[in-house]
């Protein structure tokens, strides 16, 4: 600063007017600031040759370094800067035209917001305020979600009671756009007290449905799912869409049969062909029924599919929007689930959802399709290494769209498949895991991110690190009161997670009473019928090899437990008809589990080999390690103890790859009893 005092006049007051403009700026900024003779035309060359600026592109100067900016900045008496911010950005405002504003409204209401506490004229004031509203919305459309945050609370801090008088419009868009950059931002306390005024005040239902839409979001984010169900149903029946909210068979039928019937013999070209939804209040109708959708999933999984349903019946009746493609993609994961099973019609509608979503240039969608089509659908068909990609595609376009909502879901379905389907390293994943959760919990995604939690405590199980996954985010926190917790909130889905994680470590640590307690808790918290993910599906593979393991026990309740074995493989017989490469691995073993139980020994070997066989094949490191232990503990029971070690090698070798050192450790302990009783080893 003490070198710059000591230029000329001239070229000092250029430098102020510059550091006004931030990092880097384009000359005409500079030229627009101007008036008379202040600055001489050749200023900015001056400060490229005094090495103040680099000349970078045609006409655009970046500081040669912030410490440079400052020391032009300090060039301004600190008592003077606001008045002098306010004369930068009333210029600029007063030689911008209409059609240069889009490129000028930063560093327009940059400046005038550093000197708006000298604004005291009321007119001036809705001046600004409409400029910081132009300029939250530009960031709101770039992502750039805390600068707009940040211009459209100044805008807002601008009004007065009366605005909501004399400046109705500005007035309620602020408060829009300023619940919209807030959720997403994830600051609720904030956008919870801001939207007070506005549903007091608007001046009619319609014009609160935006602060509505936003504040049944933060709900939903904040795991208040009973508030936030209750206030959609509520709004819901304002529209005219009543949703009935006991769900008693009779009522589920009714719903199912009017939207077949709506349905029936409507090609794929005549659905992607329904006009557009023009009815306001269906609009509006579906948009909550969109948010509904994720707080019935998760805390009542039988009201889901009702309004999953109605979503598709406003759309066949009333034309189609943006979140049609939405409805038809989870109408899709209803019709793969239980009891439908239609995998095909459930795949045929899932492709819908998707060419509908992209005739429609619908791509906010994207995240929501995404997380539907490729982590509820086309799991039952296609690889489930094949879709893993789609999950991040889609979480960068929700980053990018401000749905971090099911931008940070994506996360979890790529997460949860590659742990419990894909069995990829243990090790890789859970460093994944630790930074995807940090994502969620800065965005205040609290369900998504304790689901993140859960799962890396089931990586850190696995591994054998004694840490306590949720300590980073709350020292207070366990996997046992976090149960408690989503018990108590009747969170229905994470409750089932966390019995889900409680059984697969109990079941591969080979503590099956511990996986069997959790088997039966797990009852409490019902799937519903509207999709299962990978993790669930993998679940119901792990109750038949428990089922068989207790029931080769032959106590009273071998009925059971071998009822519980074959209704796996039911399930895992009409799987495998959709996707061999998901599922016959598992089938396999469940059969030969089947076949050991029954003392069918030549078939038993064989189904062993064939699970062994498909899980190498398909890159299921994890499942061919299993195998290749149970089919040890087989041949450990029938006195082949050579075979059995053998075999009880390579299963080590498999929990080696995937990264399971408590895993080693078990058979490793299993091989050193074995090896005295082996003829071939030593």
């Amino acid at each position: 600063t003490e070198h710059m005092k000591s230029l000329p006049k001239k070229l000092q007051m250029g430098l102020k007017f510059a550091a006004c403009f931030g990092p880097n700026f384009d000359a005409k900024v500079l030229k627009k600031a101007k008036k008379d003779n202040e600055f001489e035309e050749t200023t900015l060359q001056s400060c490229v040759e005094s090495g103040f600026l680099q000349n970078f592109g045609k006409n655009q100067y970046v500081w040669a370094h912030d410490q440079i900016q400052q020391a032009a900045y300090d060039l301004i008496p600190l008592p003077k800067r606001e008045s002098f911010h306010l004369l930068v950005g009333s210029r600029l405002f007063m030689s911008t035209s209409p059609s240069e504003m889009e490129s000028m409204i930063f560093f327009i209401v940059d400046n005038m917001n550093r000197g708006s506490n000298l604004i005291n004229d009321a007119d001036q004031k809705y001046e600004v305020s409409q400029l910081n509203l132009q300029a939250g919305e530009k960031a709101l459309s770039s992502s750039a979600f805390h600068s707009a945050s940040k211009y459209l609370l100044t805008g807002l801090s601008l009004l007065g009671p009366e605005s909501w008088i004399e400046r109705y419009n500005l007035t309620i868009r602020l408060y829009d756009a300023a619940s919209e950059a807030l959720f997403v931002t994830g600051d609720f306390s904030r956008l919870l007290v801001l939207i007070e005024e506005p549903l007091a005040k608007a001046r009619s239902f319609e014009d609160k449905l935006n602060i509505l839409n936003n504040l049944v979001r933060a709900l939903a984010a904040s795991s208040k799912f009973e508030e936030g169900i209750a206030k959609c149903m509520s709004i819901l029946s304002q529209l005219g869409e009543v949703i009935p909210t006991d769900i008693t068979a009779d009522v589920y039928v009714a719903e199912v049969a009017h939207v077949k019937q709506l349905l029936h013999k409507k090609s794929r070209q005549e659905l992607l062909s329904l006009p557009m939804m023009s009815d306001v209040r269906k609009l509006a109708a579906m948009q909550f029924m969109n948010h509904a959708l994720t707080m019935t999933f998760i805390a009542k999984p039988l009201l889901n599919p009702i309004i999953v349903l109605r979503m598709v019946k406003i759309s066949i009746e009333y034309g189609i929007s943006n979140i049609s493609a939405f409805a038809f993609a989870c109408y899709g994961a209803w019709l793969v689930s239980e009891p439908s099973g239609d995998v095909e019609g459930g795949h045929r509608m899932g492709r819908v959802a998707i060419e509908m979503m992209t005739r429609l240039g619908a791509v906010e969608m994207t995240p929501r399709l995404y997380a539907t089509v490729y982590g509820f659908i086309n799991i039952w068909k296609e690889p489930w290494q094949a879709v893993q990609n789609k999950h991040l595609e889609a979480y960068e376009s929700g980053a990018t769209t401000g749905d971090m909502e099911y931008a940070t879901t994506n996360l979890y379905l790529y997460t949860s498949t590659a742990i419990y389907g894909c069995g990829e390293n243990l090790q890789t994943i859970s460093q994944n895991i630790q930074s995807y959760a940090k994502r969620a919990f800065q965005c205040n995604q609290r369900s998504c991110w304790t689901s993140f939690v859960i799962i890396h405590q089931l990586t850190l199980d696995l591994m054998g690190i004694e840490r306590n996954a949720f300590l980073p985010y709350s020292n207070g926190t366990t996997e046992e009161s976090c149960f408690a917790g989503c018990r108590e909130n009747n969170e229905i889905s994470i409750c089932r997670l966390i019995c889900a994680k409680k059984k697969y470590v109990a079941f591969f640590k080979g503590d099956l009473d511990a996986a069997a307690k959790m088997y039966e808790l797990s009852h409490d918290f019902p799937v519903g019928s509207t999709g299962r993910l990978v993790g669930t599906i993998v679940s119901s593979f792990i109750d038949g090899l428990i089922g068989f393991f207790f029931a080769r026990k032959h106590r009273e309740d071998e009925t059971k437990w071998t009822n519980l074995g074959l209704e796996a493989i039911q399930s895992l017989r009409k799987w495998v008809q959709s996707s061999e490469w998901n599922f016959s691995n598992q089938l396999y073993l469940l059969e030969a589990e089947f076949f050991f139980l029954r003392g069918d020994d030549g078939r038993a070997e064989n189904c062993y080999h064939s699970s062994i066989k498909a899980s190498h094949e398909h890159r299921f490191i994890h499942e061919e390690g299993l195998a290749e232990e149970k089919f040890a503990t087989y041949l450990l029971h029938k006195s082949k103890h050579d075979d059995a070690m053998w075999h009880f090698t390579k299963a080590k070798q498999c929990y080696e790859v995937w990264g399971a050192r408590t895993l080693v450790q078990r058979v490793e302990k299993a091989i050193a009893i074995l090896l005295p009783l082996c003829t071939g080893f030593g």
